[in-house]
């Protein structure tokens, strides 16, 4: 059964695309047949794995209904995985679809077509929560939520679990949080340890036991369009984020079987 998951956080800088990039990675190398759909119209994830093609329809003309979406899906150089590609023009979407009744659905609706082919699907949102991040969470099975240990971590997070909370209710009832993950984390700060405590204390068992270490390979290695996995495989960015997908995995497995 095809697994699809949300990364989001609408606070920036806590390697979010990090994780969805690493995470799609880790998936593919595991045999999982993935797909990662970058939504945020920084297109991080997207050149993190292919070159920018400006010709290329991406996911506004997806979103948009111009093409199929299909149409847009890219190989990667990892063997299973796949990118549904961004541009910065995917920043006109809110505004093109301001009154549609159907704005909420148009990712739900259009990547249906494509499930079959893919046993995971990754979704990497913008550092906000509008109209797009929005149509990410409705077309999703769970929520991934990377906190970085820092003070004010836990009220851009209780924003976007009430907003979860919402599409529950109505538009998507089987979404649910799969899990927290602590990011950027330096052992050597006490305001690591003292946010990553009172992180766990408030999540407690939702919280995944890995944690990712602040490391620079997980920093450089976009620009040569790698995963972390063949960019520094023996970095300690690598090992975090096999552990986690580990994790992961179990999880949604776990939740399948209950």
């Amino acid at each position: 059964m095809r697994s699809t998951i949300t990364v989001a956080n609408q606070k920036g800088g806590v390697a979010k695309t990090t994780t969805s990039v690493n995470l799609a990675a880790a998936f593919a190398e595991a045999g999982r047949r993935t797909l990662l759909v970058d939504l945020d119209p920084q297109a991080n994830a997207s050149v993190s794995f292919v070159a920018p093609d400006p010709q290329a329809p991406s996911m506004l003309e997806a979103l948009a209904g111009d093409v199929r979406f299909a149409d847009i899906i890219r190989p990667t150089a990892i063997e299973g995985l796949s990118v549904a590609p961004s541009r910065i023009s995917l920043a006109k979407l809110e505004r093109q679809l301001l009154g549609d009744l159907d704005a909420h659905y148009r990712l739900r609706d259009r990547i249906q077509f494509v499930y079959d082919a893919f046993d995971a699907v990754i979704i990497d949102t913008p550092p906000t929560l509008g109209l797009i991040t929005v149509n990410a969470l409705v077309a999703s099975d769970y929520l991934l939520l990377p906190l970085q240990p820092s003070f004010y971590a836990l009220e851009g997070a209780d924003d976007l679990l009430d907003t979860v909370e919402q599409i529950q209710r109505r538009p998507n009832p089987d979404l649910s949080l799969l899990g927290v993950v602590i990011t950027l984390y330096d052992s050597r700060t006490r305001i690591a340890k003292d946010a990553s405590r009172r992180i766990r204390s408030h999540f407690g068992r939702r919280m995944f036991r890995t944690r990712i270490r602040r490391n620079v390979r997980l920093e450089e290695s976009p620009a040569y369009q790698e995963s972390i996995f063949s960019f520094a495989p023996r970095s300690a960015g690598a090992a975090d984020y096999r552990r986690l997908a580990k994790e992961v995995l179990e999880r949604v497995e776990a939740n399948r079987s209950s």
